[in-house]
C-alpha cells in the first residue's frame, strides 16, 4: 500500500493547505502520483465549494471522487463541531478511514490534511486527534512561524506523542514576513522538535504550492 501521511498544524491559517499542496507537487517532481484529502472543511463560496478543497484537487495527480477527497463539507467557515451540530451531521471516523483506505489504493503518496489545529473539535466528545489515532498514520506538522509559534509547536507536538503517534517532519512555514528573530526561532525548533525538518518555505503572497514545493523534502 502507498506511503500515507496526516498533515497537522500548530493553529488555523498557518499554511496547512498550502503546504498539503507542496508536498503534492514534490511528490509529483519525484515521479510519484499523488492524492490529497481534506476529509472536514468548512466554509463555501457561492458554487457550494470549499477553497481548501479546490487547491487540492488541482496539486494531486489522481484524480478521486469528491466525496472521497472532502466527505463532510459545511458551508459556514466556522468551528467543525458547531457547523456539524447545526445541520445534524456526525463526522464519521469509520467513514473518514475508508475514504483513506480508498485513495491509498490508487496513488503512491496520501495527504490527509486536519481541520484547524490538531486537537479541534469534531464533537462533543471526538476531536483532530482522535481521528488521527484511528487512522494511525506518521503526521507532518506545520510550523506557522510567527510570534508564539514556539508554544505551540512544543505543545502540539507533546500531543501527538502522548497518543502515540509518530511526527514523521514538519515543515516551517513563514506566514508572517515580519517575525522578529526569525533564525533564532527556527533554531529553537530544530533543537526542540525531536522530527526531521523537512523544509524552511518562505512567505510567499502568491501562495504558489509548486514554488514551494521546491523548498520542501518528502518524509522518509
Amino acid at each position: 500500500m502507498s506511503s500515507a501521511y496526516f498533515l497537522t498544524g500548530t493553529d488555523t491559517e498557518v499554511g496547512k493547505t498550502h503546504i498539503t499542496c507542496a508536498l503534492l507537487h514534490r511528490a509529483r517532481q519525484a515521479g510519484l502520483s499523488a492524492a490529497g484529502l481534506k476529509p472536514v472543511a468548512a466554509g463555501t463560496d457561492v458554487l457550494g465549494e470549499n477553497d481548501d478543497v479546490r487547491r487540492i484537487l488541482a496539486a494531486s495527480s489522481v484524480e478521486l471522487p469528491a466525496d472521497i477527497v472532502n466527505p463532510y463539507c459545511f458551508a459556514p467557515a466556522i468551528a467543525p463541531h458547531i457547523a456539524a451540530a447545526e445541520v445534524g451531521v456526525d463526522i464519521d471516523f469509520s467513514r473518514i478511514a475508508d475514504t483513506v483506505s480508498t485513495a491509498r489504493r490508487q496513488a503512491d503518496l496520501v495527504i490527509v490534511e486536519g481541520a484547524g489545529g490538531f486537537c479541534v473539535p469534531f464533537g462533543i466528545d471526538r476531536n483532530g486527534a482522535d481521528l488521527a489515532m484511528v487512522l494511525g498514520l506518521p503526521v507532518i506538522l506545520v510550523v506557522g512561524m510567527r510570534l508564539g509559534c514556539l508554544n505551540h509547536a512544543l505543545l502540539t507536538a507533546e500531543a501527538i506523542a502522548n497518543r502515540g503517534l509518530f511526527i514523521a517532519g514538519w515543515v516551517a512555514n513563514r506566514v508572517d514576513p515580519a517575525m522578529s528573530r526569525f533564525e533564532e526561532n527556527l533554531a529553537t525548533l530544530k533543537e526542540l522538535l525531536d522530527a526531521p525538518l523537512l523544509g524552511v518555505v518562505p512567505y510567499d503572497p502568491a501562495g504558489s504550492p509548486a514554488a514551494a514545493a521546491g523548498y520542501l523534502n518528502l518524509p522518509g
